[in-house]
C-alpha cells in the first residue's frame, strides 16, 4: 500500500439486486477500498457523489433513468471508473470515458482480482506522479524514481501495461511507472520490437511463448488478447 492514503472511497452503482450484492461481496474482500454507498438508481448515487467526493466508480451501465454512462460524464473528475455490465459492446465507449477497466457480468473472482490489482497500482502511481520522469537512450530507458535515475535494458522489458494517463513497464523482476500513455511511448522508436495485444498490453515479440485463441503466454504469465489484435498475433505464427 501507498505511504499516503491507506483506502479509497468506492460507491457501487447497479439496478439489479443480485449483480449489487456479488459487486458489494466482492468489494468488501479488498481492505483498500471502503464502500460509501451502494445505489440501485443512477440520479441517487450521482447526487451522492456531488455531496461527498469519492475515488472509486463501480458503475452498471444499463440502469433506468441516468445510466452508467451518463453518470460518468458528469462524475470525469472521480480518478477512477471501472464499468460492470451484460453488454460487452459498450466496451469501446466506457474506454473513451476513461475506464481504467471494463467487467463483464456473470462476474468472475479472477477477473475482478485482475481488475483490483490494476485499480491498486493506477491508485499508487498518482500518489507519485512526480517521479514517472524518463528519458529514452538508443537500448535503454533511464527512469527517474526520486533522486535517483535506474537503467533499463530494453531488452528485459516483458510487456507495457496501460494504466489510463501512465503505463507501467514490467521486466521479469520489477514494475516501473511512467507518465506516458501506452499509446504514445510505442510511437516512440525504442518501442518497436513491441506488438500491441490489446488496448491495455503491449508485449516484446521474442518473449511470446505460447498464442493461444484468447490470451498469449510470456514467461508463465498470462495476458489478454483483444479481438481487434487478434490479426496481428496470427501473422507472428505464420
Amino acid at each position: 500500500m501507498p505511504q499516503g492514503k491507506k483506502t479509497y472511497d468506492c460507491i457501487i452503482a447497479d439496478d439489479d439486486e443480485v449483480d449489487k450484492l456479488t459487486v458489494v461481496s466482492f468489494v468488501r474482500r479488498y481492505p483498500f477500498l471502503n464502500i460509501s454507498g451502494v445505489f440501485d438508481l443512477g440520479s441517487d448515487a450521482l447526487e451522492f457523489c456531488k455531496q461527498k467526493q469519492q475515488d472509486v466508480l463501480f458503475l452498471d451501465i444499463d440502469m433506468p433513468g441516468i445510466n452508467g454512462m451518463e453518470m460518468r460524464k458528469q462524475l470525469i473528475d472521480i480518478p477512477v471508473c471501472i464499468f460492470i455490465t451484460s453488454y460487452p459492446d459498450f466496451a469501446v465507449e466506457g474506454f473513451e470515458l476513461s475506464a481504467l477497466d471494463f467487467l463483464v457480468k456473470p462476474l468472475k473472482a479472477e477477473r475482478f482480482d485482475k481488475a483490483m490489482h490494476r485499480l491498486q497500482d493506477y491508485m499508487q502511481v498518482r500518489q507519485k506522479a512526480e517521479l514517472l520522469d524518463y528519458t529514452l537512450g538508443a537500448d535503454s530507458l533511464f527512469i527517474k524514481d526520486g533522486h535517483q535515475r535506474i537503467k533499463i535494458h530494453l531488452h528485459e522489458v516483458l510487456y507495457l501495461e496501460a494504466l489510463k494517463d501512465y503505463t507501467a513497464i514490467v521486466t521479469a523482476s520489477k514494475k516501473y511507472c511512467v507518465l506516458s500513455s501506452l499509446g504514445n511511448l510505442l510511437k516512440e522508436k525504442a518501442f518497436q520490437a513491441f506488438i500491441r495485444i490489446h488496448r491495455s498490453y503491449a508485449v516484446q515479440k521474442h518473449f511470446i511463448s505460447t498464442i493461444a485463441a484468447h490470451e498469449i503466454l510470456i514467461q508463465g504469465i498470462s495476458l489478454p488478447i483483444g479481438r481487434s489484435y487478434k490479426e496481428a498475433l496470427e501473422l507472428l505464427k505464420t
